[in-house]
């Protein structure tokens, strides 16, 4: 019988971990992905830095080359996996330009220089897919931009660095210090030599960006998203989160709200959380990522899975990969960018929270009354107050938990906290969320 599928023909650029998963997975699901786009899928180049370097997989030495035009030029689908700001930048472009439709998987990218990638490929009819850029083969890019394209989602909030859940996880549950973790992510391979885009929270403010733009019909950029990473975490404050029944975890957490003046908008942040155990974000362990997503018409939904590796990610580019062969096979195209609602983004300190805040203290009497006035003067209600065992003489270590309040007002009483004359040392500050 005579094969009429079309031919289409693919460049991948970067064959690093998960570019050569790729690879390989079209290699050995060839005639699956075939009946999928109904297309059959060339690896026609490959673009690479040295053709000599070793890899994971065999890659024909025909389809190697370092030179992005021949990789790019005359092909009908490039899946950019190099990652960074440039050259990927200048390769989307090229390829968009071309009208060639492009898969990618690098969030840092579309956080930065999503709006221009977006017109050029509504401009020249390309398809632009980056299922992969956010929580690897977690299909939330996907559930937000089409599953849910019906409902008005009101939150999205959840864990999508898995580099800090691995640490952060490892704290909790093997005692470690944070240098620790750390460098036991590295070994394993799941932290980078430079933690520095995970550790800070920037990686997560990329992913944020990206769940807020496709929720929110609204563009929001990396610049818009408040953020603080977990390198301040120590194991007092592991040991105080068990305590409570608590799971510390960096949470990005994109809501729809009414601002003070009665205008809605969109905030974005991302930071180390106090997470309730009952919440099922608490137990996500290891490298995993889950994101939790709420809408007016569906309710609260959670998408949960591997957030990063090799085969995993390669599993979202593919899906991606597929959609875009048949495009150009039997056309139609991908969803364009939504950003109809044009919501203003409203200041991170207008947001609402609660702190958990663990103070050294002076032992003397009245000590108490200074530091709830403190809470006051600022208009934030105390929920509780725990005194924990302290060795240090004639100070006391004490837990105060504040009722829901400003995120500015909390910040407020924090700083005046630390220049309090009853107040020996801050110890630590973490929000709790998802209660």
């Amino acid at each position: 019988m005579t094969d009429t599928h079309p031919t289409i023909d693919v460049a991948v650029l970067g064959a690093g971990t998960v570019g050569s998963q790729v690879i390989r997975i079209l290699g050995e699901q060839a005639d699956d992905l075939t009946a999928r786009s109904g297309a059959k899928i060339r690896v026609a180049s490959v673009l690479v830095r040295n053709p000599e370097a070793p890899r994971d997989v065999d890659v024909d030495p025909s389809v190697l080359t370092t030179d992005p035009a021949t990789a790019i030029d005359g092909r009908d689908v490039v899946v950019e996996l190099i990652g960074g700001i440039e050259p990927a930048r200048t390769f989307v472009r090229r390829a968009l330009d071309q009208g060639i439709s492009v898969v990618t998987g690098n969030k840092a990218l579309l956080a930065a220089h999503g709006p221009e990638l977006y017109e050029a490929a509504a401009a020249s009819g390309a398809d632009l897919y980056y299922e992969a850029a956010v929580a690897g083969a977690v299909p939330v890019v996907y559930g937000l931009r089409e599953s849910l394209a019906g409902d008005r989602v009101t939150r999205v909030m959840g864990i999508v660095n898995g580099t800090t859940n691995f640490i952060l996880d490892s704290m909790a549950t093997k005692g470690m210090t944070y240098e620790e973790a750390l460098s036991q992510a590295q070994r394993l391979g799941f932290a980078e030599a430079d933690p520095s885009a995970d550790v800070d929270g920037l990686d997560a403010a990329a992913k944020c960006a990206i769940l807020a733009s496709l929720a929110f019909h609204t563009r929001v950029g990396i610049e818009d998203v408040a953020v603080e990473g977990i390198t301040g975490i120590t194991t007092e404050d592991m040991a105080e989160a068990a305590l409570t029944g608590h799971a510390v975890k960096l949470l990005a957490i994109a809501e729809r709200r009414v601002g003070e003046d009665g205008t809605e908008g969109v905030s974005a942040r991302v930071h180390p959380a106090l997470v309730p155990g009952d919440n099922p974000l608490a137990t996500v362990a290891g490298a995993f990522n889950a994101i939790v997503v709420e809408g007016e018409a569906a309710g609260r939904l959670m998408f949960y899975g591997q957030g990063a590796g090799g085969a995993p990610t390669a599993s979202a580019v593919l899906s991606d990969l597929v959609a875009a062969v048949h495009h150009r096979a039997h056309g139609g195209n991908a969803p364009r960018e939504s950003v109809y609602a044009h919501l203003p983004i409203l200041d991170a300190g207008l947001s609402h929270t609660r702190y958990q805040i663990r103070l050294k203290v002076e032992d003397r009497l009245g000590v108490l009354s200074d530091v709830a006035g403190i809470f006051a003067r600022h208009g934030v209600s105390i929920q509780s107050v725990h005194q924990r065992y302290n060795t240090d003489p004639g100070a006391a270590t004490i837990v105060i938990a504040t009722h829901t309040a400003r995120e500015a007002d909390l910040r407020a009483v924090a700083n005046a906290l630390g220049q309090s004359g009853a107040v020996r040392e801050v110890l630590s500050t973490l929000r709790v969320e998802g209660e």
